[in-house]
């Protein structure tokens, strides 16, 4: 899309766009951000479900998530195709994907920690981060699977919790 055409739909001079966006770039980082702060607000921090057992907390907080992304589900799509579009390495796409990015992974370690390490230590600490790439990554790949295949994120909610919860038995964490 041109300058151009944005401001023929908007109705807006494209030296207004200019001036409050810079380019188209600026533009599509403003998206994102406006975007993200909608799923922000709709989206649940780990902490509000801190008087639950972290496995219970976990799963209240990641159902919730699901149930915000399935409210908004372009968010997503748009995030991945800006992240591997043409002008993914635009400084103003890369710093605007890499923040997004960043809030979702302390999400994800906020939620993992009192699972895996209550205590803290090394080697709970890398597998918390191991598994919050993993998390991302599956969430990312849940919107190919809404666009693709038709299913919610929420419909993925239960297997991810089961697995976590293995994951959990399996390293002698706490299951309750």
């Amino acid at each position: 899309m041109a300058i151009s055409d944005l401001s023929s739909q908007s109705g807006l001079p494209a030296s207004s766009i200019y001036y409050h966006f810079g380019n188209k770039l600026g533009v599509l980082a403003a998206l994102l951000d406006r975007t993200f702060n909608e799923l922000h607000a709709l989206l649940p921090n780990p902490s509000s479900f801190d008087d639950r057992q972290p496995l219970e907390r976990f799963e209240a907080w990641f159902t919730q998530a699901c149930a915000s992304l399935d409210q908004r589900p372009d968010y997503l799509r748009l995030l991945l195709a800006i992240s591997v579009g043409p002008h993914k390495d635009a400084e103003i796409v890369r710093t605007t994907v890499r923040r997004i990015r960043d809030y979702a992974h302390a999400s994800w370690v906020d939620a993992l920690t009192p699972i895996f390490a209550a205590n803290g230590g090394p080697v709970d600490e890398k597998f918390i981060e191991e598994l919050a790439v993993l998390g991302r990554a599956m969430t990312d790949g849940l919107s190919l699977a809404d666009t693709f295949d038709g299913l919610s994120y929420s419909a993925h909610a239960a297997p991810f919790i089961t697995l976590i919860r293995g994951l959990a038995d399996q390293r002698g964490k706490q299951t309750m």
